[in-house]
């Protein structure tokens, strides 16, 4: 069953919402690994990190492959550029806000207000 938009958006920012799937991604950014090498840096079981891959993989972010008897991870950036559009969106409101900010400052400055 195919997720809609706001499903996935969800996803996306409930599996960023956590640390850890957050350095699972940096580290993926950097190419594929496996469970054990994406576990290594982590202070926690292998089975504690597959939690974590789940939750990932739920959310779109994250493939498994095959290779041999590896069964590497893939970072999927699809759903990091949807949310990123929609943090577009507020970004904008904010720098309107901050550009009216400096106009009125500007004009504090300059005895008008």
């Amino acid at each position: 069953m195919e997720m809609v938009a706001s499903d996935r958006l969800d996803a996306t920012f409930a599996a960023l919402a956590d640390p850890t799937r957050r350095a699972i991604l940096a580290r993926l950014a950097a190419g594929d690994a496996t469970v054990t090498e994406l576990a290594a840096p982590f202070a926690m079981s292998q089975p504690a990190v597959s939690k974590h891959l789940r939750v990932l993989e739920r959310a779109g972010l994250i493939s498994r492959g095959r290779d041999a008897q590896r069964r590497p991870c893939r970072l999927v950036a699809e759903p990091l550029k949807t949310a990123t559009d929609w943090l577009a969106d507020y970004r904008d409101y904010w720098e309107a806000s901050y550009q009216r900010l400096d106009a009125l400052l500007d004009d504090m400055q300059d005895g008008k207000t």
